[in-house]
């Protein structure tokens, strides 16, 4: 019963910078974990960060360092900040939620671990 909804997506040249937005409603914000992932053309949907209901952090390894994911609960928002952006980070990007009563992730990459999903947002990175 949560409804995500990602936004910020476009295009931007290798080097540059983007910030995702996922806005979510339903259920109750401050119970959630939330996650990004994306895929990109001819591959599998990889783990991009995440980020527990007490604002721990967790990111892949090659995001780590470029990418900064922070929550704002009175907004109910999730956002990606992506910083010195490469061809390789060119995907659809997806937020995805869980209710916990956990404080933490134990399995924040596993896609699998998630319940709700949004629709998705398209980030070009070109040179």
């Amino acid at each position: 019963q949560v409804q995500l909804v990602e936004s910020g997506g476009g295009l931007v040249q290798a080097g540059g910078s983007l910030r995702l937005s996922c806005a979510a409603s339903g259920g109750t914000f401050s119970r959630l974990n939330i996650g990004w992932f994306r895929q990109a053309p001819g591959k599998e949907r990889e783990f991009v960060a995440a980020i527990s209901r007490s604002a721990n952090t967790y990111y892949a390894d090659s995001t780590k360092g470029r990418f900064t994911i922070s929550r704002d609960n009175a907004k109910k928002m999730v956002y990606l900040q992506m910083d010195n952006l490469k061809r390789e980070d060119t995907a659809v990007y997806f937020c995805a939620a869980v209710h916990t009563i956990l404080t933490g992730f134990l399995r924040p990459a596993s896609a699998d671990q998630y319940e709700y999903w949004g629709q998705g947002t398209q980030v070009t990175v070109s040179s």
